[in-house]
């Protein structure tokens, strides 16, 4: 009797493992423990993507990481769950996160907290193993997270000033006299100011965070997609020197206030298609140089 209860007791140790997944009644007390003590933190970050254009990818950043959850399911239902309790020490990294961010008033530490705690309770209930699995839906939570005020004006400046310097470069091309002071291009008619909203960082961070979903959907080759993800911070700062070049030479050679209105408007919409056609074109470019068949995965 003993020599049969052994081989059924073993067999249940083995499937126990794979089965160690917290039930969902106390994920939903997780979740709503976790909603209520970030519940103003995640509100000024939803009031930030609705307002600030710069930052509204924000919306669909947190919708695709749930949707490489769900592709993933199978594969994640197989892994053997083991909790370590370095989780909780992690935990307690995020709400010191949380208090330093609160106290100080800084809206990034405050926010990163949030995923940190989101690490901490993976690792705890479910392990190394699955937190490895799912880094890359995890980590790209962070792109919609506003950068702090001071980065992001430390990328601006610069961006600024390099599209400035391309167009001045290009449009004496096109018969256009110039005259640049730093963001400021002068014209014969009137002056143009390479201003923040025309730096190329509200393209760049949308076109960044499109370029890695693009990757992650037509591409199964991981170079690729570092490559692709990339490419999109040149490939915004061109297609917004196209924009600003465009800009002059409708100031030169149409009529000044056109420039200033609707179009002026509506080339942010037409360089961020440019922007997506050209990350297309360098994926197909890619595809026929370098075929999928021929490389491995």
């Amino acid at each position: 009797m003993s020599q049969l209860a052994h081989p059924e007791v073993a067999s249940l140790d083995q499937q126990q493992p794979a089965r160690g997944f917290v039930p969902f009644w106390q994920l939903g007390v997780l979740g709503l423990l976790t909603l209520a003590l970030y519940w103003s933190v995640l509100g000024h970050l939803v009031a930030q993507w609705w307002q600030d254009p710069n930052f509204s990818h924000g919306f669909f950043v947190p919708l695709f990481s749930v949707f490489v959850v769900w592709q993933e399911r199978v594969r994640l239902s197989q892994l053997t769950t083991r909790p370590s309790w370095l989780g909780l020490g992690i935990i307690a990294v995020g709400m010191c996160v949380l208090i330093v961010g609160q106290m100080g008033a800084e809206l990034f530490l405050a926010r990163s907290s949030l995923l940190i705690l989101l690490a901490g309770l993976i690792v705890l209930f479910y392990g190394w193993t699955f937190f490895r699995a799912l880094l890359f839906p995890w980590a790209f939570l962070f792109l919609m997270i506003p950068l702090p005020a001071i980065i992001f004006n430390q990328i601006t400046f610069p961006l600024q000033l390099l599209a400035s310097r391309v167009s001045a470069a290009i449009l004496p091309f096109f018969g256009v006299p110039i005259l640049r002071e730093g963001n400021i291009i002068n014209l014969p008619s009137m002056a143009l100011e390479v201003a923040e909203a025309c730096s190329g960082i509200r393209s760049l961070m949308s076109l960044v965070t499109l370029a890695i979903i693009y990757g992650y959907l037509m591409e199964k080759r991981l170079w690729v997609r570092y490559l692709l993800a990339t490419a999109s911070i040149p490939i915004a700062v061109a297609a917004n020197s196209v924009r600003i070049i465009g800009t002059g030479l409708l100031v030169q050679y149409w009529d000044p206030e056109k420039a200033e209105g609707y179009f002026h408007a509506s080339w942010g919409w037409i360089i961020f298609v440019i922007s997506l056609l050209l990350l297309y074109g360098l994926h197909a470019l890619i595809g026929w140089i370098w075929p999928e068949r021929n490389q491995e995965s």
